[in-house]
């Protein structure tokens, strides 16, 4: 018999499903913010969409999540915001406002966070 290469014959299919989840938290300014200057709301600062106080920011799971930021309902730029999870005096969102802008009081600042809960199936056929 001649030699001959041998292979598996293997025919697998995949199913990946993502399921977000988002999250909002609302807060108003209660004083001006200036340009060059740091807007920081703690944790307990913010209401929930059912408009009760938070106690906590949520952990970001890596590579599946990701936070945006709107001032008076538009999307800002990621470099301005620093967002850290925790509780109360941990939990934050700092917002270093560029030199020549301003947050005024009374403007809405709304923090939406979106996590991903991924799961697959794989079946393999030989």
């Amino acid at each position: 018999m001649a030699l001959q290469l041998m292979k598996i014959l293997v025919d697998a299919t995949a199913t990946i499903e993502t399921d977000p989840t988002a999250s909002r938290y609302f807060y108003i300014t209660t004083s001006t913010t200036a340009g060059g200057a740091t807007l920081d709301i703690d944790a307990a600062s913010f209401l929930d969409d059912t408009g009760a106080a938070v106690t906590s920011l949520p952990t970001l799971p890596t590579n599946n999540s990701y936070f945006n930021v709107f001032i008076n309902g538009v999307l800002q730029m990621n470099g301005i915001s620093t967002y850290t999870p925790g509780a109360t005096g941990v939990g934050s969102l700092e917002i270093a406002v560029p030199v020549g802008g301003s947050i005024l009081t009374g403007t809405p600042v709304v923090l939406e966070i979106v996590s991903f809960a991924p799961t697959s199936d794989i079946t393999v056929s030989t």
